[in-house]
């Protein structure tokens, strides 16, 4: 029996407000000699890509829309821990809302 899933693939969620959908960036499975890295000793990463932002939040006394600080395709950096974890197929993605992530990436 084939289970069914609401979820096709990343690009369907949309985040209310001012949530941000995010996937991890991999870690390294190699070193640079070559060498495999095995799965239970590869570090955490906290960097991502925002992957889709909701459309912000509304400001109570002036009632004007205040956007998310990041945008689809931006590297940010993560809190170490937090965040909702959303699984669509294999891939992991987190949900954070805007004011938690902590800086954006500039290349």
């Amino acid at each position: 029996m084939q289970k069914s899933s609401l979820l096709k693939s990343a690009q369907a969620l949309r985040p209310l407000f001012d949530r941000v959908l995010v996937q991890r960036l991999k870690p390294a499975t190699k070193t640079a000699s070559g060498l495999y890295i095995p799965e239970k000793n590869q570090e955490k990463l906290n960097q991502a890509t925002v992957i889709s932002t909701g459309p912000g939040i509304t400001n109570a006394t002036t009632g004007q829309v205040i956007p998310v600080s990041v945008a689809p395709g931006d590297k940010v950096l993560l809190p170490s821990f937090g965040g909702n974890p959303i699984k669509v197929g294999d891939e992991e993605f987190l949900l954070f809302s805007d004011k938690e992530i902590l800086a954006k990436i500039e290349e």
